[in-house]
C-alpha cells in the first residue's frame, strides 16, 4: 500500500490492542520511514480524538517503533517523534482510568531504562504526568512508576530549567516547519516543471502554492524564534559559568598558596619537636619561615665530634727554639757576677773599619761614644771575619739584668756629666 495520510489513517484506526496488530502496523510505518514527520503528525492527531483505550494502544504502537528504530540505528521516528512525545503522552495520560495510567507509566519507565529518548525529553515527559496528578489530586498513582518520577524534576540542574521549554519549543516547531518546507518544494516543483495547465486551473494551483509557502515560511519564522530564545539562554548560562570559573579558578590559587604555607609551617613543627625546643623557641622558629611558601626550614647547628687539627692551635711558620740567640735565651747562672766599672784605657785607639782601600779612621765626634757601643758587640768585617767577645765575657754580661747592660757602657765614659742630677739617677738607678 502506498503511502498517503489516508493510508495513515486507515491502519492507525484499525489498530487494537493485540501484539500482533501493533507489530504489523509499526513495521508498516518503519518501511515508510522517510515519512516519519508526516506519521507522527497524524498519529499525534489521532491521540486527540481517541479514546482512553486507543490512545493506549497508540503509546503501544509508538513505544513499538521507537524501540525498533532506536535498536537498528534508524534515528528518523526517534527524532519525529521526540518534540511530540511529552504532549501526546500526557493527553493519553490525562482522562484515562487508573488502570490505563499505570500502563502508560510503565511505558514511560521502559523509555527512560532503555534511554530511547533524550534526558531533557525524558524528564519533561514525567514532569508533565505528575503535573495532570498534582492537579486533579489523584492519590493513586502507580505504584510501580510514582516513586521513580515523584521527583523526577529535581534531576534536571536549576540552571538548565530554563532551558527545557525553549528546547521544547524549538523541538515543535521543528516538527512542523520540515513537512510545512517539503510540501511547499515539492507543489513548487510540480508547477514549475510540467506543462501550464489551463489559466483556471493554473490559477487555482498558485493559490495553492502561494498557501504552502506562506505556510512553510511561518514555521521557519517559529523555528529561528524558538531557536533565538534558546540561544539567548545557553549564552546566559555560558556567561555565567564563565564568571563562575574565573573565581573558582582564584579561591583554588588562594587555596593553594595556604596549603603550603601550611605544609611548612607543620615541617617546621615537627623539626622543632625533634630538637626538643620550647613553645617560645618553636614560635620563633616558625614565624621566620614557615608561613613563607617555598622557605625551606633552617638546619640545626650541631657540634662537631671530630676535634680540629694541631694546625688550628699552632700559627703556621712559628720560630722555634733554634731560631733564637743566646743574648735573647740566656742560659741562667747560679753565681751572677756583680758588676765592676772599669775604666777605659788612657789612649784606647779608634777603632777602624777595613775597606779595600785601607783602614777609615774614626775622627768625627762622639767616636769614643760609637767605639764604647761596639764594644763586647759581636761584629763582621767585610771578609767575613768574625770579632766579638770570648764566650766567657758573654755568659759575664747576660748574667746581669737588662738596665744594667743597657746603661753599663755609658759607665765612666763621662758622656752622663752634662745631664741633670735627677735624670742620671733615673739612668743609673
Amino acid at each position: 500500500m502506498a503511502f498517503t495520510d489516508d493510508a495513515v489513517k486507515a491502519k492507525l484506526s484499525s489498530l487494537n490492542e493485540s501484539q500482533e496488530a501493533i507489530v504489523t502496523v509499526a513495521q508498516w510505518i518503519m518501511f515508510h520511514r522517510r515519512q516519519a514527520d508526516r506519521t507522527a503528525q497524524l498519529w499525534m492527531q489521532r491521540i486527540k480524538e481517541s479514546t482512553p483505550s486507543k490512545k493506549l494502544n497508540l503509546i503501544y504502537l509508538a513505544n513499538e517503533v521507537v524501540q525498533q528504530s532506536k535498536m537498528r540505528k534508524k534515528m528518523e521516528f526517534v527524532n519525529s517523534y521526540s518534540p511530540i512525545i511529552a504532549e501526546a503522552t500526557t493527553a493519553a495520560y490525562k482522562g484515562s482510568p487508573s488502570d490505563v495510567q499505570q500502563k502508560i507509566r510503565r511505558v514511560v519507565e521502559v523509555w527512560r531504562q532503555r534511554q530511547i529518548f533524550d534526558v531533557p525529553i525524558q524528564d519533561t515527559i514525567e514532569k508533565a504526568l505528575d503535573e495532570v496528578d498534582r492537579t486533579r489530586g489523584s492519590k493513586g498513582k502507580a505504584t510501580l512508576g510514582g516513586s521513580l518520577f515523584s521527583s523526577s524534576s529535581s534531576s534536571i540542574p536549576t540552571d538548565l530549567q530554563p532551558l527545557v521549554p525553549l528546547q521544547n519549543a524549538l523541538s515543535k516547531a521543528d516538527i512542523h516547519t520540515k513537512p510545512a518546507i517539503t510540501t511547499a518544494n515539492e507543489e513548487y516543483t510540480k508547477l514549475t516543471t510540467n506543462p501550464l495547465p489551463t489559466p483556471p486551473v493554473h490559477a487555482a494551483r498558485l493559490a495553492t502554492l502561494l498557501k504552502s509557502l506562506a505556510n512553510a515560511e511561518g514555521a521557519v519564522a517559529e523555528s529561528i524564534k524558538a531557536r533565538h530564545a534558546l540561544i539567548s539562554g545557553l549564552s546566559k548560562l555560558l556567561e555565567t559559568n564563565r564568571a563562575t570559573l574565573q573565581k573558582e579558578e582564584a579561591q583554588r590559587a588562594d587555596l593553594t598558596i595556604k596549603k603550603v604555607a601550611i605544609e611548612n609551617k607543620k615541617r617546621d613543627v615537627e623539626d622543632a619537636i625533634m630538637r626538643g625546643l620550647s613553645v617560645a623557641e618553636t614560635a620563633t622558629h616558625t614565624v621566620s619561615s614557615a608561613l613563607l611558601p617555598g622557605a625551606e626550614p633552617s638546619r640545626p647547628d650541631i657540634e662537631e665530634l671530630t676535634p680540629p687539627p694541631m694546625e688550628s692551635f699552632t700559627p703556621t711558620g712559628s720560630p722555634g727554639p733554634a731560631d733564637f740567640g743566646d743574648d735573647i735565651m740566656p742560659t741562667a747562672s747560679s753565681h751572677p757576677i756583680e758588676p765592676v766599672n772599669v775604666p777605659p784605657p788612657a789612649s784606647a785607639p779608634a777603632p777602624s773599619f777595613g775597606t779595600s782601600s785601607g783602614p777609615i779612621p774614626l775622627t768625627t765626634p762622639g767616636a769614643d761614644l760609637l767605639s764604647s757601643l761596639t764594644r763586647g758587640r759581636v761584629t763582621d768585617d767585610l771578609n767575613g771575619g768574625y770579632h766579638g767577645p770570648s764566650p766567657t765575657a758573654k755568659k759575664r754580661k747576660m748574667s746581669r739584668s737588662a738596665a744594667e747592660d743597657e746603661f753599663a757602657a755609658f759607665a765612666g765614659d763621662g758622656e752622663m756629666e752634662d745631664l741633670d742630677a735627677d735624670v742620671a739617677g733615673m739612668l743609673e738607678g
